[in-house]
């Protein structure tokens, strides 16, 4: 017998796919909608989607977050009762090139989100948001209660705008809503527009790699196992409303909202990364250093106090563990050996 039956949108994304595996195993009935589309391959996408076809109690529905008609019809037909919206269109620097796919998929389809689940009573509405929204912010390690007015990406804004979005719907609706802003999470089955994919990949086959901001880059980076356990856990920690509320304090309010940073609190120098993934890999990169790109952020360091207030958990999992497991992931995928 399924338990509660959660909506995962972005189930075929990197995250998405992983939260809908973990929570399969806990026997949760999972709705899952993708709308599979090509800023990277499709065939990892499906690749992910055929794991989770492997649970019985998954059902997935190939849609687009701005097709309202069709989402409205399958929360009504399956009656979900949490939604965990990581679907999104995703990537800083694309959202310079392309700004208009993020208008469509990060606002107009969040609007769609936020509207099913006022009119749906959802219990718990988690979305992901993104460290991006930190932006020009000079105080680390980032706290949640930082005024995150200088997002200094397309992308990032979009996110920083999904946070006041599902602030007015806790407020005007009573919408439990919990906004997550994820660290440069990586990990198995990762994009292949992330940092750790693209090096693994031009390493392993002896081409250069790009090595922005002349390698001087500071990432938190967040293993996605941990992510995971986090956004399962925060699941039924819904907000509640509140009597008083620090005016000051984006991330809270007396509504039903609250903003958490999911990140490993362990900042790691871009240049170590790339030298634990050559120790690993047993082969040294032929590095290309070029400028800081537009959007970019030079540092990011996550505060994760308030995360453990919640759950009384958080991110822990090493850098060479991490790439470890990638690697290992990555070279059996691709049937590559070393």
């Amino acid at each position: 017998m399924a338990k509660n039956i959660i909506l995962v949108t972005g189930c075929a994304g990197f995250i998405g796919f992983h939260v809908a595996k973990k929570l399969l195993q806990k026997k949760y009935k999972i709705i899952g909608i993708d709308n599979i589309n090509s800023y990277y391959s499709t065939k990892l996408k499906r690749d992910r989607l055929s794991e989770l076809k492997k649970f019985k109690y998954f059902n997935f529905f190939k849609i687009d977050l701005v097709n309202k008609k069709k989402l409205d019809h399958i929360v009504k037909k399956f009656k979900p009762k949490y939604i965990i919206h990581l679907a999104a269109q995703a990537g800083v620097r694309y959202s310079i090139k392309n700004p208009f796919a993020y208008v469509r998929s990060n606002l107009i389809g969040f609007t769609n989100i936020l509207e099913i689940s006022r009119n749906n009573k959802i219990k718990h509405l988690i979305y992901a948001s993104s460290s991006s929204v930190y932006g020009a912010s000079k105080e680390q390690p980032y706290k949640e209660d930082d005024p995150v007015a200088h997002p200094l990406a397309f992308y990032g804004a979009t996110k920083r705008s999904n946070e006041l979005m599902a602030h007015s719907y806790s407020y005007l609706y009573g919408l439990p809503t919990t906004g997550l802003r994820f660290f440069t999470v990586y990990g198995p089955w990762g994009r292949p527009d992330m940092a750790l994919f693209l090096f693994v990949k031009n390493i392993f086959q002896g081409k250069k790699i790009n090595v922005f901001n002349h390698g001087n880059h500071i990432r938190d980076f967040t293993y996605i196992d941990d992510i995971v356990s986090c956004v399962c856990k925060l699941i039924f920690k819904i907000p509640k409303r509140k009597k008083k509320h620090k005016f000051k304090d984006p991330s809270t309010s007396i509504a039903p909202f609250e903003i958490l940073n999911i990140g490993n609190n362990n900042p790691t120098k871009l240049m170590d990364y790339i030298d634990e993934i050559e120790i690993q890999l047993k082969k040294k990169a032929i590095k290309k250093f070029l400028p800081l790109q537009k959007g970019d952020i030079g540092s990011t360091f996550a505060s994760k106090q308030k995360l453990f207030k919640v759950i009384k958990f958080s991110p822990k999992t090493s850098i060479e563990l991490g790439i470890k497991k990638f690697i290992n992931w990555y070279l059996n995928y691709y049937n590559l050996k070393k």
